[in-house]
């Protein structure tokens, strides 16, 4: 049976106290109802990861970096290693989001780099690819995202890539309140369970966890995934809130 996946993405919100105020919320909402068979994972903003990690200590509620740079080490001003996160206890990093790529240019031989530090340094990259909303009305959705998976991970021994969590996010359904319907998702999940077959074998792709990421909340969790080929979802604005984020989690 797959791993079943929430992972909440706070991106660049909340302040210290803010944010530990979060997550003692989720800690109390899992404590008194857990997900059973769900892994819960937190990513929030830098500056406070070693602290939430802390925080999270001996509880089911795992912790995940927003981001990791491609090399080992060096004079990258701003920029955090995956040894760094490592070393104060992430177990999780999102890879390949879309904001990075619009915004800062990240491109798919960026991503595939990062992806192998993360991997070195036993770190559980959580891919995220998709497409455009002029891709999709194009047609050529599944193209865009075959490309990017052959990219980011084609490169991979089938032992790293066992490892690896994949996300879709149609870029058109983040932030904007537009959610892929439950037969969209599941259509391009299915295709993307299918290229990981196709170059790794069924049985690692079967065993391969696919999140949905996309304005996915409370309301409409619960139909995405009773999808087959739904895992999860890599969740931004409803993470925000510790009740919203518990009912996803217990959607399942």
């Amino acid at each position: 049976m797959r791993e079943k996946i929430v992972a909440g993405n706070w991106k660049m919100n909340k302040n210290r106290t803010e944010a530990k105020a979060l997550v003692s919320e989720l800690l109390k909402e899992f404590k008194h109802k857990p997900a059973p068979g769900v892994t819960v994972v937190v990513a929030p903003p830098m500056p406070f990861t070693g602290e939430v990690v802390d925080q999270t200590a001996g509880t089911s509620v795992q912790v995940g970096a927003q981001n990791c740079h491609q090399s080992e080490s060096g004079a990258y001003t701003g920029e955090v290693a995956a040894e760094m996160l490592k070393s104060i206890g992430v177990q999780y990093v999102i890879l390949g989001h879309s904001e990075r790529r619009t915004y800062y240019g990240e491109t798919d031989a960026f991503v595939a780099a990062k992806i192998d530090r993360a991997l070195e340094h036993d770190l559980v990259p959580i891919y995220c690819c998709g497409e455009l909303l002029e891709e999709r009305k194009a047609g050529r959705h599944f193209e865009v995202i075959e490309a990017q998976l052959k990219a980011a991970l084609y490169h991979l021994h089938p032992t790293e890539m066992a490892k690896v969590v994949i996300a879709y996010e149609p870029v058109w359904a983040i932030g904007t309140g537009e959610t892929a319907t439950p037969e969209q998702a599941q259509e391009v999940h299915a295709f993307i369970r299918q290229k990981i077959a196709d170059q790794y074998g069924r049985e690692l792709a079967e065993g391969c966890a696919i999140l949905y990421g996309g304005s996915c909340k409370p309301s409409n969790a619960q139909s995405l995934f009773l999808q087959p080929d739904v895992d999860g979802g890599l969740i931004g604005g409803a993470s925000l809130k510790a009740a919203d984020f518990a009912a996803i989690a217990h959607s399942f």
